[in-house]
């Protein structure tokens, strides 16, 4: 095995908006493609192997009804009781797409997080409305400095 640290990013879109909010976030982490590895999944694709794997966590959801989408809590759930024990502490981030506030999406998320025993190390980027190069940067710079963090032993 290399020396690598391994970042998971994992995210859940319909309209596309999310997606390009991950994608803006694979490009920041890529900068340090020499000392981390990104998977880039769905929330459907990802699965307990793939949060087992990870040093740190990056996760992407449109606020659906004021809460995480159905694909990421489908992500959440299916990984939750088979993860006990095994993940206390690993640091994670989130960004969210919302039409409204994206509040809701980061209390669930936070919630969720706590039983996960999850380390936020990042405030969530809420990218409101419209996807704008404003939210594309603030993501960029999310993946970049969760990249950063772990390759530098930060978190």
């Amino acid at each position: 095995m290399n020396g690598r640290k391994h970042l998971l990013i994992v995210y859940h879109t319909q309209t596309g908006n999310t997606l390009k909010l991950a994608e803006a976030a694979r490009r920041g982490a890529a900068q340090f493609a020499d000392e981390v590895e990104v998977r880039f999944l769905t929330a459907f694709q990802a699965g307990l192997d793939d949060l087992l794997w990870c040093h740190g966590l990056l996760l992407g959801t449109p606020e659906n009804f004021g809460c995480l989408s159905g694909g990421m809590k489908d992500f959440l759930d299916r990984t939750y009781y088979p993860a006990q024990g095994k993940v206390e502490g690993l640091p994670y981030a989130m960004f969210v797409s919302a039409g409204n506030d994206g509040t809701g999406a980061v209390a669930a998320m936070e919630r969720i997080a706590r039983g996960y025993a999850l380390k936020k190390i990042h405030e969530p980027v809420i990218a409101r409305q419209a996807v704008s190069p404003a939210h594309l940067a603030a993501c960029e710079e999310l993946g970049q400095a969760l990249a950063g963090g772990l390759a530098f032993g930060v978190f």
